[in-house]
C-alpha cells in the first residue's frame, strides 16, 4: 500500500500538473505572506511596529464618577453657592 511520503509526492505532482499556470502567483503570495509574518513577529519582539512614526498614543482613562458621552454638566442647574439660589 501507499505510505505518507508516496501520497504527498503524488499530491505534489498532481498540483504541479493541474495548477502550472497559477503556481508562480501562488508561490509569490506565499512568499509575501511569509515576509509579512516574519516582520510582524520581529516587531512584536522588539516592541516597535514598523509603520509607527513615534511613540504610541497616550490612553486617557476615565475616573470613577466621570460622565462620558453625556451633557449632564450643561443641563444641570448652576448654583451661586447660596442654598436655594439658582445662578
Amino acid at each position: 500500500m501507499f505510505g505518507i511520503s508516496e501520497i504527498a509526492l503524488l499530491l505534489i505532482v498532481v498540483i504541479v500538473l493541474l495548477a502550472a499556470k497559477r503556481l508562480p502567483d501562488l508561490v509569490r503570495s506565499a512568499g509575501k505572506a511569509t515576509r509579512i509574518l516574519k516582520s510582524e513577529t520581529r516587531a512584536m519582539k522588539d516592541g516597535v511596529h514598523p509603520d509607527d512614526d513615534g511613540p504610541p498614543p497616550r490612553t486617557i482613562r476615565a475616573r470613577p464618577g466621570d460622565v462620558i458621552g453625556s451633557r449632564a454638566d450643561d443641563e444641570a442647574p448652576r448654583t451661586t453657592g447660596e442654598p436655594g439660589a439658582r445662578g
